[in-house]
């Protein structure tokens, strides 16, 4: 049976979007293509159709769940507020619809070029609307401080992951969202 543009597309975006929620959840190791296509609702034979291997489908999946200016939010939500949601327990416990550098970060420093190319212009966009919400005199000095609160927001999730006191994991998250300069 003949399947038209608009489902293809659609079914791209189904894998794309069940990829992307599964590698957070479980890592890119540990998730197949077979439950991938599962997820989707898909058979595994109509993969090869949409994507060329599991490599290709991870820099795409992550490339299409990254923040950039292209999706980013309208109105632009303050960095304070963003922090909060970010720094949140919310946010800790539900890994599969969360930050992709945090649950997936040290994976992606070893991944594919495109890869990390998606997410070396993620951390960049992020960078940017950290530093127009931080404190600071100069241009660098804003830049400096949101370079330091995005590696502290990240840092501070894979830190309340690890964790096996929900006490201490709770302490992590509040005490870094604490010192960040944002307003």
């Amino acid at each position: 049976m003949k399947v038209s543009k608009e489902q293809v597309a659609e079914h791209r975006t189904r894998i794309m979007v069940a990829a992307a929620r599964l590698f957070r959840q479980h890592g890119f190791d540990d998730v197949t293509v077979a439950d991938v296509m599962k997820e989707a609702g898909l058979t595994h034979g109509a993969f090869y159709g949409h994507f060329p291997s599991k490599e290709a489908l991870i820099a795409e999946a992550v490339g299409h769940v990254l923040p950039s200016a292209a999706n980013s939010p309208d109105p632009r939500r303050p960095a304070a507020d963003y922090a909060d949601g970010y720094l949140s327990v919310r946010h800790r416990n539900n890994r599969a619809t969360s930050c992709l550098f945090s649950s997936l970060g040290t994976e992606a420093a070893r991944g594919s070029a495109d890869l990390r190319h998606s997410m070396t212009q993620a951390i960049r966009y992020r960078i940017d609307y950290l530093a127009a919400d931080v404190d600071g005199g100069t241009s660098h000095a804003k830049r400096r401080a949101a370079i330091a609160a995005w590696a502290s927001m990240v840092g501070a999730m894979v830190l309340a992951r690890i964790v096996d006191d929900d006490e201490f994991s709770r302490e992590i998250l509040s005490e870094t969202r604490a010192s960040l300069p944002l307003r």
